[in-house]
């Protein structure tokens, strides 16, 4: 057994089956602080910055812990903002996957009516935004009763949003004996008042944010005026020409601005703010994991917690006016032991700004010289080659745990009186299929989607066409999207 790795604790064969196939080997310094202490259902606070592996920390204990006989939710987790909300959920699915732990998101912008139809459905984990959450809470949509595990994550930047009157009234409804995880990169007065009144003798972990600011990632400024900077950004871009690349700006609307005059001169690029339509938000965040264009223009929306790999540069277009925004924007390249590179655009009105942030990380910002002239010239060529390139999709961690599942469709479902265990005692019935190879299953009014694990889809999907489901043959067909 490998001492540094995931083996070394209390785990099952399940979850350990899941973090192998998503590439987790060996726990990051966090992970390895909360996970032992998780297990033994200990309230902990935890001190880590985005980029430290924290929502693996909870989410591996929590899913070991779930029960899955249980119907209703046993974990909540809150967070601050919408794309936190379904990219935990997709995490929880991930590493539950062959312990079959059904997730819900639930956040404002999406349907309440969809919520409410799967929270009726079997689900452990339910992840949301405390606005949305409180809602379901007193409409009775969300069961309460099993709640054993809550994280409160991001909880600085939940109470800076204005969300800590909604967070202390979630836990007054709460059950009293439960697990707390909370973290947050800072601690202040709100946290900490959170923390003494509604959790029991916590554990405390921090993980310094000092190695986690500086490893991986090269700081550098340009001092410029605001006539001059979008001149100055494709001027930087054609000379560092990133692979993937996030700009920052202040305001949707300098979002708007920027990502237009881009899109114009014919950079690869899509735009990400508060402004848009959620589907929009969450469609231009995937898009960009995968690489369908290199750079994305975005609020502070995408500055806290959302995982993207190999994001080669960060630009601050507008320096951010908060020295913590700048410690999580910068946060998004450099990850996972990559190299990264953090390039902000300073006027002479902004130093005081440029100060705070110097102060706060702990070293002085080296400034660069404008690009000539004649080097952009001689780089121009290069730059356009590169963009000009087919675009090469990433394939995600999830691509490799996923390839050995198959998603059926099944045009029955609750209208039909049917339930889960119908087609549960009927598939693991089927010749060479086990109960265990029965992913989570997603039932609606009128369709039915279940996950097949294990590489058996294909021998379900052509043994479903000629078998019934309680005396009626439903039409079964493969979908490509996984729940």
């Amino acid at each position: 057994m490998d001492s540094s790795s995931f083996y070394k604790y209390k785990i099952s064969e399940d979850i350990i089956k899941a973090l192998n196939g998503l590439e987790y080997y060996i726990p990051t310094n966090v992970q390895a602080k909360v996970i032992p202490s998780a297990l033994e259902k200990n309230d902990l606070i935890v001190k880590a910055q985005t980029g430290s592996g924290k929502t693996g920390a909870y989410a591996i204990p929590i899913c070991e812990l779930i029960e899955w006989l249980e119907n209703k939710p046993q974990a909540l987790i809150l967070t601050p903002t919408r794309e936190l909300a379904v990219q935990i959920k997709e995490d929880f699915i991930n590493i539950g996957r062959f312990k079959r732990v059904k997730a819900t998101a639930i956040y404002g912008g999406h349907p309440f009516s969809v919520e409410k139809a799967e929270l009726k459905q079997k689900t452990h984990v339910v992840v949301g935004t405390p606005g949305r959450v409180m809602d379901h809470i007193k409409k009775g949509t969300l069961t309460l009763s099993k709640m054993n595990y809550l994280v409160i994550d991001e909880a600085d930047r939940m109470f800076d949003m204005g969300f800590a009157s909604q967070v202390e009234a979630i836990l007054k409804e709460l059950p009293g004996e439960r697990m707390t995880m909370l973290f947050s990169a800072t601690m202040n007065d709100e946290v900490k008042s959170i923390s003494s009144k509604h959790m029991k003798d916590p554990i405390h972990v921090d993980v310094s944010e000092t190695s986690i600011m500086t490893a991986g990632i090269k700081h550098f400024l340009y001092i410029t005026n605001e006539e001059d900077k979008f001149e100055l950004l494709t001027d930087v871009m054609i000379i560092e020409k990133p692979d993937s690349s996030i700009i920052f700006c202040s305001t949707k609307d300098r979002v708007d601005m920027v990502c237009s005059r881009l899109n114009d001169a014919g950079y690869p690029c899509n735009k990400m703010h508060g402004g848009m339509e959620q589907d929009e938000r969450i469609s231009a965040m995937r898009r960009f994991k995968r690489g369908e264009y290199r750079y994305l223009i975005a609020t502070d929306v995408m500055a806290r917690g959302i995982d993207i790999e190999n994001i080669s540069l960060v630009i601050n277009y507008d320096i951010p006016l908060d020295e913590e925004n700048y410690i999580h924007r910068t946060g998004r390249t450099g990850r996972a032991g990559q190299k990264g590179k953090a390039i902000s655009f300073v006027n002479s009105a902004q130093t005081r700004y440029l100060h705070a942030i110097e102060e706060q990380i702990g070293f002085k910002i080296q400034e660069l010289t404008k690009p000539a002239k004649e080097e952009v010239s001689i780089q121009k060529p290069f730059f356009d080659e590169k963009i000009n390139m087919a675009s090469q999709i990433r394939k995600m961690k999830s691509d490799q745990l996923n390839k050995e599942i198959m998603k059926l469709r099944f045009n029955g479902g609750r209208n039909k009186k049917l339930r889960a265990t119908n087609f549960v005692g009927v598939i693991s019935n089927l010749e060479g299929v086990r109960a265990e190879d029965i992913g989570i299953i997603s039932m609606q009014d009128t369709l039915t989607y279940i996950e097949i694990l294990n590489g058996k889809g294909s021998l379900v999907l052509e043994a479903m066409k000629n078998t019934k489901i309680c005396g009626k043959q439903l039409k079964v067909i493969e979908v490509m999207d996984k729940i």
